[in-house]
């Protein structure tokens, strides 16, 4: 079948925009809880908002995940970062790890719901319709990101989690040797398809659970 075909490009663009969509929430997600710390750098910088225009990063929101969903390679993306600036903090520590939480929470969240929306969606128009494909793919692109944002690699959520979650002294050690390597270890997990296959496992059988209530409800 032809990537071309109006089928292939009606679900390629309802991926994208799924991701658009699900990437501003976690953004925001960021943003949001900082500024309940007492850092309102993301607020001043309009960085609460589910407009994904300001969270856009051109290579990472636009050209990588276009790529792959009409060129036929793996479907990936991010968005800007979320400046935070954690000297704001009223608590250091803790601000860092609920500021770095937020985001994969939102993606759970977000799982959540698109699987209330299933449930509901497939009892209403049945289980042939298109816009169930929508709220399957909502649930699972949102585990997805939930899960790899918590892999403890920088730059990634799970990192900073680590870091500010252990004891300090190891807090110092895991940045010492995982922060000047972080991006290459995660190109090394991407290309040896490593990544991938954690992802399978945790990621696609959460997602799988999640339609199977919604079934089930």
């Amino acid at each position: 079948m032809s990537l071309l075909e109006p089928q292939e490009i009606f679900r390629s663009l309802t991926q994208y925009l799924v991701l658009l969509f699900s990437l501003s929430v976690h953004e925001s997600a960021h943003a949001w809880t900082a500024l309940q710390q007492g850092d309102d750098t993301a607020l001043r910088e309009g960085r609460i908002s589910l407009n994904p225009l300001v969270h856009i990063d051109p290579v990472g929101t636009v050209l990588l995940p276009l790529m792959g969903l009409f060129g036929g390679g793996v479907f990936f993306g991010w968005a800007k970062p979320t400046p935070v600036q954690p000297r704001h903090f009223r608590d250091f520590r803790l601000g860092q790890i609920l500021t770095s939480g937020a985001g994969p929470v939102s993606n759970f969240l977000l799982a959540i719901l698109f699987t209330l929306f299933y449930a509901v969606a497939i009892r209403l128009v049945g289980p042939e319709s298109h816009v169930l494909f929508l709220f399957w793919t909502g649930i699972l692109l949102n585990v997805v990101l939930g899960v790899f944002n918590l892999i403890p690699v920088p730059p990634l959520d799970g990192s900073w989690i680590a870091s500010w979650g252990l004891p300090r002294q190891w807090g110092d050690l895991y940045d010492k040797y995982m922060e000047p390597y972080g991006f290459l270890i995660l190109i090394g997990l991407f290309v040896s398809g490593v990544l991938g296959i954690v992802l399978g496992w945790v990621a696609y059988p959460i997602a799988l659970f999640l339609r199977g209530v919604a079934l089930a409800a």
